[in-house]
Parts: C-alpha cells; sequence; structure tokens
C-alpha cells in the first residue's frame, strides 16, 4: 500500500511496516542533495517528528515521520549518495523503514490521486 504525506513523504506499507523516503516532487522542489542525515535505528518518533534532514544546493529541509513508530532501518546509500534521492526518490532512494505503532494510523494518509491533486 502506497500514501503519502502532505509533507511531501511517501511509505510503501507492508504489513507493520512502512518504508519512508520523500516525493518525486519534493525531490525536484529541494533540487541536488549535497547531505543526508538520517536517523538512528531504534529511535522512536511520534507523528509529525523531525526524523531526517536533506540539504541541498538551495535549502536544508527536514523530513517528518509520518506516523507514530520506531526505527528499524535506515539506508545508508543515501548518506554515502545523496544523489540518488534526485535520481530515484520512490525506490533506491528511500530514506528509513519505521516499524509502525498502529499500522491503522496509515488510513488516514492520502493516496497518490489525492497527493496528485494536492501539488497541482
Amino acid at each position: 500500500m502506497l500514501k503519502f504525506t502532505a509533507e511531501h513523504e511517501w511509505l510503501q506499507i507492508d504489513g507493520d511496516v512502512a518504508t519512508v523516503g520523500i516525493t518525486a516532487h519534493a525531490a525536484e522542489q529541494l533540487g541536488d542533495l549535497v547531505f543526508v542525515e538520517l536517523p538512528d535505528e531504534g529511535a522512536e518518533f511520534d507523528k509529525g517528528a523531525d526524523a531526517a534532514t536533506v540539504e541541498s544546493v538551495k535549502a536544508a529541509s527536514e523530513v517528518y515521520c509520518p506516523l507514530d513508530g520506531e526505527i528499524v532501518e535506515v539506508n545508508q546509500a543515501i548518506a554515502d549518495d545523496p544523489s540518488l534521492v534526485n535520481s530515484d526518490p520512490q525506490g533506491k532512494g528511500w530514506f528509513f523503514k519505521l516499524k509502525l505503532k498502529n499500522a491503522a494510523d496509515a488510513d488516514a494518509l492520502l493516496d497518490e490521486s489525492a497527493y496528485q491533486e494536492l501539488i497541482a
């Protein structure tokens, strides 16, 4: 199940674990990324908390935790090569995997058509 937030994060949900990244729209708005700071594995975040930071030649921005949960894996590849987020934001450019406290909370997030309306 693919979901989106109004803050331009995407979530690919598989059971109670969500793979989280920023949308292609967000990556395009940021421009070429030069730095990514990822959260620590095992860290717990509430929905809306700053979970990661991205810096581009244009600006720095936070990546928010889309739902309550615990970080169970981070994508070290994007810390080593931030351009992966620009080239494949909804694939190899994922940020972290989040074990959801309550997977049903994802129902309140945007589906793809609602997200497309938001950015239109």
